[in-house]
């Protein structure tokens, strides 16, 4: 599932309130690895922690509010955090409120 910039900063600001994930970001659609993460994994808007690599899947609705399951496709190799060693994809039991497609009005003020 790919993002819209809004949901993006939503799912970040989620991540770092768990304990689980530490340093969260997104990988930029320009990176050059996106496009081999895509042909291995699908489109998709792709997280790097100090976990491993994560994508977010469509999840049934809280409270009619969209949200996402997160997926750990990835390990990191070895501490250095040079190279990622996938695995069959993984529920984490983490789900983030998506909302809305754009930022609301209180998300901008």
């Amino acid at each position: 599932m790919r993002l819209s910039a809004a949901r993006i900063e939503r799912t970040l600001s989620q991540l770092e309130e768990q304990s689980t994930f530490q340093d969260p970001h997104v990988i930029p659609d320009d990176n050059p690895a996106v496009p081999q993460l895509n042909d291995l994994f699908g489109d998709h808007t792709f997280f790097l922690d100090s976990e491993g690599l994560h994508i977010v899947e469509s999840a049934e609705p809280a409270a009619s509010v969209p949200a996402g399951k997160v997926i750990s496709l990835a390990d990191w190799k070895d501490s250095a955090r040079t190279a990622l060693k996938p695995h069959p994809p993984e529920a984490t039991g983490i789900v983030v409120l998506l909302g809305a497609e754009e930022p609301t009005d209180d998300e901008i003020n």
